[in-house]
């Protein structure tokens, strides 16, 4: 027997009413029409044009990162085409977007947390858990759907995202001003999405220096890529604050350099670079545009002996004639920005060992540096002598980005190396170190503290870094 089910009076049109006051969060198109065809077969035949003339390329390390430009079509579109066809045979379901805000002002970030976006080939969705978990009311990162509005930077990504990929979801991001705090919760957070997640990835959208005469922005914009390939931080904040070079895309693309070194990125590589000039040939008044990759790539055996090779140079040329070679190379792997230890061990005993734990200066270069110390300016040795290159061996740790110590647990011995801070104290202690003596995790992070000037116990209220490292030797 069925029940009748009595619903009391007025429900029935408080449920319709409530159902029917659900809208779905809609972007709509801003700039279709204008920056790129508004109809759907136009515009499918324009993106896929682009991206035909774009050749296969086989990559050297795992893509972590992209950069691309956002002006209309007509312009920066061929360029564009570099940067997503490297996604063409890829199983990406998640893309994290970041650009500039063109026409809303504030503080932090914008995220559009909610619903899908839309272009004539049909509607996006937002990946909606990813979003909100990126939300921070006290970092200044919220929902806040106004800049979006009118914004073009991230809209001419999503026809070029909607050919290559299939099944996908974003995670629409703006930057306004940022803010300290702004800026380390999205690193953090976002860094962590990335490394848990091997289907996702983080595209920056930007355009680089805007009406200037065609050789001044081009003189403008290489330093801008050099820096960007280099993975150069440091130079790309130096370069945009000094009037240098130009980023429209300043802040998104430090973004995701800062969080893809983050994650290990070593290098970029630069797919194509061009100005308006180049497609219009009016050369008066440009606007640049560049399509890059950030990547994580391990070190050739060709490029682990050059590096070796290098340090054993450096070492007998300052010893022997207290001069340091001038070397120079073409190798994007080593011209990009690296930390370094070098170790000179003699007879099996340690000898120097110097190097930087923050890639402030070309893989290369630290290298010669950090043999020239090792060799001379250790204050543990006095500095070697003629007669010891005889007796020496050479060893170089390739250090990965220092990664926050959660739990004690993380470390592998033998895979991590430590990094210690308290106070004005810090010490550091290569990876190779805790397996040689056969050290366990706590007796590792005794000998860090001890190596800081610390007591053996003030790792347990210290701040602790984790890091990995290539031995070449």
């Amino acid at each position: 027997m069925i029940k009748k089910i009595l619903l009391p009076a007025g429900l029935l049109v408080l449920l319709t009413v409530q159902v029917a006051g659900c809208k779905e969060h809609v972007k709509e198109p801003a700039v279709a029409g204008s920056f790129y065809p508004s109809d759907k077969k136009t515009l499918s035949e324009t993106v896929d044009g682009f991206l035909a003339k774009v050749e296969d390329r086989s990559d050297n390390g795992k893509l972590i990162a992209l950069i691309a430009p956002h002006a209309g079509y007509q312009y920066s579109g061929q360029v564009a085409a570099y940067t997503y066809k490297q996604l063409k045979k890829r199983d990406i379901r998640t893309v994290i977007l970041i650009g500039p805000s063109h026409h809303v002002a504030f503080d932090g970030a914008a995220i559009y947390a909610k619903g899908s976006l839309k272009t004539p080939l049909g509607k996006i969705k937002v990946d909606e858990r990813l979003a909100e978990s990126l939300l921070s009311e006290e970092a200044q990162v919220t929902f806040n759907e106004a800049p979006f509005v009118k914004e073009h930077s991230l809209e001419v990504q999503l026809p070029f995202l909607q050919r290559v990929l299939k099944d996908f979801k974003v995670v629409p991001i703006l930057i306004g001003s940022p803010t300290r705090a702004s800026f380390q919760h999205l690193m953090e957070k976002i860094r962590d999405i990335l490394h848990k997640n091997e289907k996702a990835i983080l595209i920056a959208s930007t355009d680089l220096s805007h009406y200037h005469d065609y050789d001044t922005a081009v003189g403008m914009d290489r330093k801008i890529i050099d820096a960007v390939a280099r993975m150069s931080l440091e130079d790309v904040e130096k370069h945009l604050s000094a009037g240098e070079s130009e980023m429209c895309g300043g802040y998104p693309v430090i973004y995701t350099m800062a969080i893809a070194r983050n994650l290990g990125a070593t290098n970029g590589q630069v797919y194509k670079h061009a100005n308006s000039g180049d497609v219009t040939d009016e050369k008066g008044r440009v606007v640049g545009y560049a399509a890059i990759g950030l990547y994580k790539s391990t070190l050739t055996k060709a490029e682990q002996d050059e590096l070796l090779a290098l340090a054993k140079k450096t070492i007998t040329d300052y010893v022997t004639e207290r001069k340091v070679p001038g070397a120079e190379t073409n190798d994007p792997r080593l011209a990009a920005n690296g930390a370094t230890f070098v170790t000179i061990n003699e007879a099996g005993n340690l000898r120097g060992c110097i190097g930087n734990i923050v890639p402030v200066m070309p893989l290369y270069k630290s290298v010669i540096t950090n043999a020239v110390s090792a060799s001379s300016r250790d204050p543990r040795f006095k500095p070697m002598s003629k007669e010891e290159l005889k007796h020496i061996e050479v060893e170089i740790s390739v250090l990965s980005p220092l990664e926050p110590l959660k739990e004690i647990r993380e470390i592998e011995i033998g895979k991590h190396g430590l990094y210690i801070m308290k106070g004005q104290n810090s010490g550091i202690l290569l990876p190779q170190v805790a397996a040689q003596y056969k050290w366990d995790r706590e007796t590792f992070l005794e000998q860090v503290a001890l190596k800081a000037g610390l007591q053996k116990n003030d790792w347990k209220d210290a701040g602790l870094f984790i890091f990995t490292a290539d031995i070449i030797k």
